[in-house]
């Protein structure tokens, strides 16, 4: 019986000291991450080695990482800095944690595979990073999967290809600057115009992007993707740059830090380009660029940024150009049939970015903005075909005021039972756009107006609101959100004799759920699957009386990104985009056209290899089947829809005082009308970039179309008559590529 009771006992005291130790092991590790200077630093990967439990930093550098016991090892990462690893003690409970990070050079092994929807945004930087964009055409192209093609060389927006989308010039891809909206509703030359050309590349921090509508804090334009720019709080050292080579091109960039204090930073940006271009008619182009940002931040307590900037630019141009007229001798490939196109666009805003801190956890982010926008263009795309003896020129003009808020309120680390975690943000927000004098007229050299096809005003607003929850359990996060849009259209018709007004209105909701499994800290699996929208233009909205609005686009991707070694990642995608109806605004003609339902499956895979610590290789291959839904075989092409595109490249440093990139693109061939009986052309385009360093002063030599290649940049299906023609053709009309184009650059840092 004594025998029987002291088992017992001991039995009693094993189980007590197991719970007890199990208690223990199930701590929370908090902590603050900086630099060595002890600014604090956010997005900090943190991975626990031994329990498999992730986290990162937030805005004021503090962590959270659960489930963490004494002995563990937590790997702290964050690009361009060296990995610390922790081997936790009871101290680091009781005390806390205070980490920091060394720098070090961009190292892919600096990266982990953290459980967060736009993971890939993480690894995309390090191609920033070791080739930092050195023109305002090459930002988009950052964007694993996104082609881009100039019309006018660098005066209007570029068009964009993505996810086997002719998204035209950003109909459907949302595209911001630090959360300002840069895509322009009803445009008057395209719905979604988005011209990036006010960013001056230098001024860069990090590209954020998304492919698919599953993105709540994503509204209008979100249906391939998203992409966010972050421009730089601060700046290290004043820099100045310039710019010399062929086609009498020539620019300045000054970076100039005008203040630097232990918690305000401020500076000015500016950039001065002008060329004439490969063209045989100059294009005269020109574009000034100047911004200031200044930026307070109490850690812990708050941080302000406010941003002023302005833009503005003129160009001539020689069109878009048919093949017929190359091959007739008429014309050279950089001739024109009309060179009297061109134009010149301005953009001048004003931008505040808070953030609150309310709680050791909880945050109160809060932006705004103003634009002032100005544009007019004048195009020819038919040459004769409806005026045999003036020509088809047509002029768009438009005055734009946009003003836009969103405040969101975020609350992170919420305790669910021992080891769950739970955090969400929920937000609302408003845009309004009032635009003046929105025109469409047909034109004679650029100054006299024959006729005038449209001439009114429009005023459009969009509310929202939306709630985006994140669940993580064990290797498992768990993300619903849900967005709620309200559009108002009005739009006055100034060609009518009496006063012509309407409006109209229509509300969305855009569900999301996203699903990530973390394997381990190098290996993750995701589903994301949700609902998106774009909004179509509100003189059509108007006109048809309220009818599709808001065409819906259904998404879903299923995908992995895994590091087999510390130096190499791969991520595949499998994907598929159905859209209810697709809209197509031609802003030349002045009308839409509904191609009906269509569906995109896809698939995407990319790899980054740091082979050496001085070099580093990536690519990225993607595939996309196309089709409409309503039309018969044979017939149901999309026109100008990508189905194979690659990129990648290679990028070296410290090699001595040398560093490097060498890129390509490729776009494959794709139908350019429905039946595919006329083909737009694909290319391989190579471009090569060294600098040589010596103490503060930087040499280069930027090369684009090293290997000359012959190619179209951008290409339409366009029926056309030339001034010696009785009947029209229907052909590839293109704008053609940039030949051979040495640039030779020197920059100084102080």
């Amino acid at each position: 019986m004594n025998y029987s009771y002291n088992w017992a006992l001991k039995l009693f005291v094993f189980t007590f000291v197991l719970i007890a130790s199990n208690v223990v092991e199930a701590q929370n590790l908090k902590g603050i991450v900086t630099d060595k200077e002890g600014i604090a630093l956010e997005n900090v990967g943190i991975f626990n080695q031994t329990s498999g439990q992730h986290s990162h930093t937030n805005l004021s550098g503090a962590f959270s990482l659960p489930s963490t016991a004494v002995n563990d090892s937590v790997y702290f990462s964050n690009l361009g800095y060296k990995t610390f690893i922790l081997v936790v003690n009871q101290n680091h409970f009781d005390e806390g944690v205070n980490i920091m990070l060394e720098e070090s050079s961009i190292n892919l092994d600096q990266v982990v595979v953290v459980s967060k929807v736009d993971a890939m945004t993480r690894f995309v930087n390090i191609d920033v990073q070791n080739d930092p964009v050195k023109s305002s055409q090459e930002i988009l192209r950052k964007v694993p999967g996104l082609l881009i093609g100039q019309h006018a060389g660098g005066g209007k927006a570029e068009q964009i290809f993505l996810r086997g989308f002719d998204v035209d010039h950003g109909t459907d891809v949302a595209i911001s600057v630090d959360g300002m909206p840069v895509n322009m509703v009803s445009h008057a030359h395209g719905q979604g115009y988005a011209d990036l050309h006010f960013v001056i590349p230098e001024t860069i921090d990090n590209i954020n992007f998304g492919k698919g509508p599953y993105y709540a804090d994503k509204g209008d334009f979100n249906t391939a993707g998203y992409v966010d720019l972050s421009l730089k709080k601060s700046v290290d050292k004043s820099m100045v740059s310039y710019e010399s080579g062929q086609f009498n091109t020539n620019r300045f960039v000054g970076l100039f830090n005008i203040l630097e204090s232990s918690k305000s930073d401020a500076y000015l940006a500016s950039e001065i380009y002008l060329t004439d271009g490969p063209f045989d008619s100059p294009q005269n182009f020109n574009r000034v660029n100047i911004l200031g940002r200044y930026n307070y931040k109490d850690i812990g307590k708050e941080e302000l940024t406010l941003t002023a900037s302005h833009f503005q630019s003129k160009w001539d141009a020689s069109g878009q150009v048919p093949q017929r007229a190359i091959d007739q001798n008429i014309i050279g490939r950089f001739g024109a049939i009309d060179d009297t196109e061109g134009g010149q666009t301005s953009r001048t805003n004003l931008m505040l970015n808070h953030t609150k801190f309310l709680g050791e956890d909880q945050f109160l982010k809060t932006r705004a903005f103003v634009s002032k926008y100005d544009f007019e263009l004048f195009s020819n795309f038919t040459f004769f075909l409806d005026d045999p003896v003036n020509g088809d020129q047509i002029r768009q003009y438009e005055d734009r005021t946009i003003m836009g808020a969103e405040t969101v309120f975020e609350q992170i680390d919420i305790a669910v039972g021992t080891d769950n975690r739970f955090k969400y943000a929920t937000g609302i927000g408003f845009r309004n756009d009032n635009v003046d004098d929105v025109t469409l007229e047909h034109t004679l050299n650029r100054k006299t107006s024959l006729e005038q096809y449209a001439f009114g005003d429009l005023d459009e607003t969009n509310i929202y609101g939306f709630v985006n929850g994140e669940y993580k359990t064990g290797n498992w996060t768990f993300n619903p959100s849900v967005r709620l849009d309200y559009f108002n259209f009005e739009y006055e018709n100034k060609m009518s004799v009496l006063y012509d007004n309407k409006s109209e209105s229509k509300a969305v909701v855009s569900p999301k759920l996203n699903t990530i499994y973390a394997v381990n800290r190098n290996w993750q699996l995701f589903l994301k699957t949700g609902i998106g929208f774009h909004s179509n233009d509100a003189r059509v909205v108007t006109a048809n009386e309220g009818r599709d609005v808001l065409p819906k686009a259904y998404g879903v991707d299923f995908g992995t990104i895994i590091k087999p070694i510390d130096k190499l990642v791969l991520n595949a995608t499998l994907w598929g985009l159905f859209l209810d109806q697709e809209f197509v605004y031609v802003g030349d003609a002045g009308i839409v056209e509904p191609s009906g339902k269509t569906r995109r499956v896809g698939v995407e895979v990319g790899g980054r290899y740091q082979v050496l610590d001085w070099l580093y290789l990536y690519s990225d291959v993607n595939y996309t089947y196309a089709r409409s839904t309503e039309e018969a075989d044979g017939e149901d092409y999309i026109p100008l829809a990508p189905d194979f595109t690659a990129v990648g490249g290679l990028s070296f440093s410290d090699i001595g005082n040398f560093s490097g990139n060498l890129n390509y693109r490729y776009l494959g061939d794709r139908a350019a009308n429905e039946d595919n009986s006329i083909v737009a052309e694909g290319y391989f385009v190579t471009d090569l970039n060294l600098n040589y360093h010596i103490k503060n002063w930087t040499v280069g030599v930027i090369v684009e179309n090293l290997f000359d290649t012959e190619w179209n940049e951008t290409q339409f299906a366009t029926e056309s008559r030339l001034f010696n023609e009785t009947a029209s053709v229907e052909e590839i009309h293109f704008t053609p590529g940039t030949p051979f184009y040495l640039r030779g650059k020197v920059s100084v840092r102080f």
